[in-house]
């Protein structure tokens, strides 16, 4: 009975540990998933002595939590997210994770002599990446990225996992039958991938009706949802389709439709994935015996070298190549391709079938994602100042909470604490900029309801209730968030109107305008510039300058444009430096001119 306890004692306290060493190793800018991974192993065999050998537990183990995480990927990616970067990111996650596994696959089978089908094993098994791993990191350092890279990156990261697990399983399939024709591998693509996304957006449709439909205690309902996604995940992978594929699906559909305790669920998933993420690295640390990585280790530096210099690169740069990205957009996508859990995970079914060479596989696959976890995890940030990709701060976001209301309703009811700084300050509280339609219910002062007839301005830690059509949300979300800080910067030296003229530009700061801009506005030649669709981030060199889209409105029209004096698609060199001082002069001084012009008009 003791060791039941003992048990659930180191299992306990290992989990504490490893969130609050994750805390410590945020401030150090380290990557999590490394300090979980570290502790596992600090943990096991070589450290604490704890002996740990069940591969079939780990896997079983490492399944749920991999469905787990993926359904929460899926129930946090918007639509628009999806309308920014889905088709390049579907290329990245299908085409880009082939190329990466045969580039990978070629190189092992040219240095060590490993059979073709082996080879296309290594290559599937580290083909996998992890972006949430990017964004934990770039938040630490209080950045952001483009949102377009961020937008493809975060949608690659949540499709490409079926399609490594795919190339893994169907590698080993030829491996066990002596090969596989392309008939067969092409049929059981489509089986897998095609029979996912279906079971997918079945599951997650009737997930919709199930949540909407059924009246339980709101506690149940996360519940309810997690358990439908294993089944979802279950019932897939039984039919032999990707029960991976078909997770993400139905949380993606899940969460972009209206239905009964949202915030409830979406806080509980979080929770739920963190738990996963930790047990899921937990256990893959305990599973690896440090020394036994020795004899494996040259050998699988040498595979992450080429993965991480030659395939991945390659990769990226060929498949977005059709797509509108900046050279500097393409190679930080190729440098960030961290590595997470997954290839360790992928690197345990050739254990359990008892195949040459398994535990050597697995070694490799844990070699390169230490690798990968410390060179690219550390350098994320650097890589994205150094492109010129990295973002100031966006706004803090609104601390909004989401009221549920009754099912057939059209309208949204959301609640705002007023944050210092935030633009609802700014005016009369019968002036608040509000959508049309949308209005407030009642204002909490104090804990104590205050008649809005009687209120005339909204003060610091006030709570709003407000009602408002759906897609209005966004807008009340940036009347009730904090505008930015003092210390941050704005993208550009100086901010103009994207409603103005591009002509108007080019007499103010001497920029030659190309023949087909005239009479545009700036906001129209940059939607021209990125097929209609610009995003946050966005850079368009125009001569001298560049133009830097800071911000757009719902409907995807540009608001603000930044004006940056040094395009960075050249690197600095002496003779530039002092061509673009004396730019920097030029255009500045006809800048405070135009200011000074509009004070005496004034």
């Amino acid at each position: 009975m003791s060791l039941t306890y003992q048990i659930i004692l180191i299992g306990a306290l290992m989990g504490v540990f490893a969130i609050v060493a994750g805390r410590v190793s945020s401030r150090l800018g380290a990557p999590v998933l490394l300090v979980f991974l570290g502790l596992g192993m600090l943990a096991g065999e070589d450290g604490l002595g704890i002996r740990y050998n069940d591969v079939s537990g780990a896997y079983f183990v490492c399944s749920v939590s991999l469905a787990v995480i993926l359904f929460d990927g899926g129930l946090r990616t918007q639509r628009s997210t999806i309308a920014v970067a889905g088709l390049p990111s579907l290329v990245l996650a299908t085409v880009g994770v082939a190329m990466t596994a045969g580039i990978v696959g070629l190189a092992a089978w040219a240095m060590f002599g490993t059979p073709p089908a082996g080879a296309l094993l290594i290559g599937a098994i580290v083909a996998s990446t992890d972006a949430a791993a990017v964004f934990f990191l770039l938040r630490l350092q209080k950045l952001d990225i483009a949102r377009r890279v961020a937008s493809t990156l975060e949608v690659e990261s949540g499709l490409n996992d079926p399609m490594a697990i795919f190339l893994t399983l169907l590698a080993i399939q030829m491996i066990g039958a002596g090969g596989l024709s392309l008939g067969e591998g092409a049929l059981t693509f489509l089986v897998q991938i095609g029979g996912g996304a279906l079971a997918g957006w079945a599951g997650g449709r009737l997930l919709v009706f199930l949540v909407n439909r059924l009246e339980i205690a709101a506690g149940l309902y996360p519940i309810l949802v997690v358990m439908s996604a294993l089944t979802i995940f279950a019932g897939a992978q039984l039919l032999d389709t990707s029960g991976f594929l078909a997770v993400y699906v139905a949380g993606f559909i899940l969460g972009n439709e209206r239905h009964r305790a949202s915030q409830l669920i979406l806080r509980f998933n979080d929770g739920i994935a963190w738990l996963a993420q930790i047990a899921m690295l937990l256990t893959l640390g305990l599973l690896v015996t440090p020394t036994k990585l020795l004899p494996v280790l040259l050998p699988a530096l040498g595979v992450a070298a080429v993965l991480m210099i030659v395939a991945r690169p390659l990769a990226v740069f060929l498949c977005l190549w059709p797509f509108r990205f900046s050279m500097r957009e393409r190679a930080f996508a190729a440098w960030v391709g961290l590595r997470g859990a997954v290839p360790i995970y992928l690197a345990l079914p050739p254990i359990i079938e008892h195949m040459p060479g398994g535990e050597t596989l697995f070694g490799v696959a844990f070699v390169v994602v230490l690798t990968s976890l410390m060179l690219q995890g550390w350098t994320v940030a650097p890589a994205a100042r150094f492109l010129n990709l990295a973002l100031p701060p966006s706004k803090a976001q609104a601390d909004r909470r989401d009221v549920d209301v009754p099912l057939g309703a059209h309208r949204d009811i959301v609640g705002y604490t007023v944050l210092p700084g935030s633009s609802a300050l700014d005016r009369p509280f019968f002036a608040l900029a509000l959508p049309e339609g949308a209005r407030v219910l009642s204002v909490l002062r104090g804990g104590a309801v205050v008649e809005t007839s009687d209120v005339d301005h909204l003060a610091p830690r006030d709570y709003v209730l407000i009602i408002a059509d759906p897609e209005q949300i966004h807008t009340l979300d940036r009347l009730f968030a904090p505008r930015r800080g003092a210390g941050s910067v704005q993208a550009g030296e100086f901010t103009v109107d994207a409603r103005q003229a591009i002509d108007d530009l080019g007499r103010l700061y001497g920029i030659e305008v190309r023949p087909q801009d005239a009479g545009k506005t700036i906001g129209a030649v940059l939607a021209a510039a990125f097929g209609g669709k610009p995003v946050a981030g966005d850079r368009l060199a125009y001569g001298p300058v560049e133009l830097v889209v800071q911000g757009v409105d719902d409907d995807g029209t540009v608001e603000h444009v930044g004006l940056a004096l040094e395009p960075e698609a050249e690197r600095p060199t002496v003779a530039r430096l002092v061509a673009r001082a004396r730019q920097r002069l030029r255009v500045a001084g006809r800048h405070i001119a135009r200011l000074a012009g509009r004070g005496r008009r004034a």
